[in-house]
Order: structure tokens, then sequence, then C-alpha cells
């Protein structure tokens, strides 16, 4: 038994939560179970909680920016977990890394450009890219034997085809849960490298990084002259995504100054306060917590494993390096994409991410959210079960 409680269900409802109160009002019917969106089921740590109180007892809330003490419990935390240490003035906060990723689009390349992601990918690059007047160029990703790697070949092609001038990479990725290894980075930054093509690295998911895997932050490579930008945040790590605060990591001064003009045209100046504060907090009191949010985590992920091969073997289980987000190849149930995700909402009752929204090479998969009680799981798990359970579809 460990110090924190994990088991515990909080109830969601009614408290603005777009995963459990906007069911309706984004199509789908009331009382469905949802397990979609990239946010956790789990209170944040106390420490957090206590600053949060202990700042909204003060009663005042005006322009604010985040002392040394930031900087110094954020570099500690990369230092310690990753390897790497962040120069000093070199990480600008802003409200979101999606946000971060469109001014790095404004402010590295022009209309028409092009910027190159890897499908199936968080649909928000395609957003990022196509609504602000860029060529989306994708190489997806080869998925062969149950995993996804990156194509080396396609990329090198499709960044000279297309002349791309910006790279967005997503590690660990989501939604398909790879952690890339040393090599297949260094190999990817070679190329990028080769054709002067600058890399955002959103590496928003790499404080959840299952048993005997490594991650491997851009930063800590440190190859030749490679022009990049690390995002991160405390969003996912601590389930604060409401509170809006993100460090992004920008190591070349040019390249920083360019970026935070992008913040002044937009208005965007001193950070929400709440966030600062439960950010340090996070970081400087949220180690204990994580650690055993993590084994948490690997206890959901071995039973739905488990689940799903004694009850629904023609889904199969992508086996995930990192993130919460669990990457299902349902392709076996022989059905067309849209009749599953029908059977999904309809008669399972459950609100998954489709795969198709990642990438036309997502159809046939669901994303699911394991980070909830294990209750919870259960009862989703239950629900796939009595719809696609043996005997039901592709048997």
């Amino acid at each position: 038994m460990g110090k924190y409680d994990f088991d515990t269900i909080t109830e969601r409802h009614g408290t603005n939560s777009i995963k459990y109160d906007f069911a309706v009002k984004r199509g789908k019917p009331e009382g469905i179970l949802p397990l979609w969106v990239a946010d956790m089921d789990f209170p944040a740590p106390k420490e957090v909680i206590e600053a949060l109180i202990k700042k909204a007892e003060h009663g005042i809330f005006g322009y604010s920016e985040p002392f040394d003490g930031y900087f110094d419990v954020l570099s500690a935390w990369t230092t310690s977990h990753f390897g790497w240490t962040p120069e000093p003035g070199s990480i600008v906060l802003t409200c979101g890394v999606v946000f971060a990723i469109c001014c790095f689009i404004e402010a590295l390349t022009a209309p028409g450009d092009a910027v190159l992601i890897n499908p199936p990918v968080y649909y928000p690059f395609y957003e990022a890219i196509e609504d602000n007047e860029r060529k989306l160029v994708c190489s997806d990703l080869v998925y062969s034997g149950g995993r996804y790697g990156l194509d080396f070949e396609d990329i090198e092609r499709k960044i000279v085809e297309n002349n791309v001038r910006l790279y967005i990479l997503c590690n660990p990725h989501n939604p398909v849960g790879r952690v890339f290894s040393a090599e297949e980075l260094k190999r990817l930054l070679t190329i990028c490298e080769k054709h002067n093509v600058f890399v955002v690295s959103d590496e928003i998911h790499a404080d959840f990084i299952y048993r005997g895997k490594l991650f491997n932050s851009v930063a800590a490579l440190k190859t030749g002259r490679i022009g990049y930008a690390v995002c991160t945040s405390p969003s996912k790590t601590f389930n604060l995504a409401g509170l809006h605060n993100a460090n992004i990591y920008i190591p070349d001064p040019f390249t920083r100054e360019k970026f935070v003009n992008i913040l002044n045209r937009k208005g965007y100046s001193q950070s929400n306060i709440v966030g600062i504060v439960a950010c340090e907090a996070a970081y400087r009191y949220g180690g204990e917590w994580h650690e055993e949010l993590l084994g948490y985590l690997e206890g959901n992920l071995s039973f739905l494993r488990e689940f799903l091969e004694e009850n629904i073997p023609r889904i199969k289980l992508v086996e995930p390096e990192g993130t919460y987000l669990v990457w299902l190849d349902c392709r076996g149930l022989g059905l067309s994409d849209n009749e599953l995700n029908r059977l999904i909402v309809e008669e399972a009752g459950l609100w998954l991410d489709p795969g198709s929204i990642f990438g036309r090479s997502g159809e046939g998969f669901e994303r699911v959210n394991i980070a909830c009680p294990r209750s919870i799981l259960r009862t989703a798990l239950e629900k796939l079960r009595d719809t696609f359970g043996k005997g039901r579809y592709g048997q």
C-alpha cells in the first residue's frame, strides 16, 4: 500500500470538466463513460493544492512573473530526470505547448512553407499547421510487428521534395506510445541538420516512461548545430492542464528572440499566477507522488493487457513505452471505422478517441486514457467486452 490514494473516485461532474460535463454538447449521449481527453482523474499532489490555497487566501492576483526559484526547481527536475540542464535565461513561459508550437510556426516559417509531422499523431498539430496557412507534410510512422517506427528515407525525401522548414516531433509519441531511442533521434536530427530544418520537440509526456524504457530528450543529445526547441509542461505529469502553464526551452538566443517577438505581437506577456505557483510546487514537492503514480499506471496497463488477452483477443494492445494514453488495434474485429466507433459509443457507452482523428493511418485504432482509478478502467473494459467479446465480432 503506497502513501498516495489513486483508487478513490473523485466526482468530476459539475466541475466545468470538458471530459465529464460536455458530452451532449459534443454530440455524445448523456451518461457516456469518458476515457478520451488527456487529463487524469487523480487530484494533484496535496502540496500543489496547498500552495494554490495559500495564494488564493492572499487574495491578490495581479500581474506576476516567476522568481528565480521557479527556474531552479525546473532545472533540477530536468537534470535529475532527463540528464540535461537548461541554460539560464533559455526558458520562455507560455500558456501551453500547442500555443507555443503555433508561435514557432509563425516565427520560423512563412505562409505556404512546409511543416512535417509523423501521423498518426496528436491532432492539434494538423490544426496548428493548416490554420496558420502552412503546407502540411506527413511522413507516417511505420507499423510493423506491433511496434511503430520512423521511416527515415521517407522523412528525408519529404523534406527535400517539399523544402520543409520545420519539423514537429512528438516524443513520447501521442497516441502510439513510442519513446524514440537515442539512435533514432540522432539519425533524425542528422537529417534535419543536413537540410536546415528546425525541430520543435513536444516532450509533454516525458515523465510517463514505463519500466525498462529510457527517455531521450533532444536537448540531452547535443548533436551538431541543429536548431531545436523543447516544449515541456507540468500539465500532464501533475494533472494541471487547466492552469495553462508551459515551459519552452529555446537554447539559441536568436530563435528565442524571434519567438518572444511573436508572443509580443499576440499581446502575451505575464503568465498566469496560479500556473506559476502550481508548477513550482509540483516540481519542488511532487517527486514522490509522481513515482507512485507511475507504479499505479503500470498496474492499470497490466490489468488492461490481461483483460484484453482473456476477454477481447481480437483487440490488440500496441504496447506503450510511454504516456498514459493507450493505442488499441481494433482491426481484428473486421468492422469499418464508422461502425467500430458507432458501437463503442452507442452499445458500449464509451467515449474514446477514434484513431482516425490522428490521421488516416489511425483508422481501425482507438486511443484510451488509463489515468483513472482501476475501478473505472474495469467498468470501461467490461463494457468493451460485452460489446466486442468472444463470439461477437471477428470470431
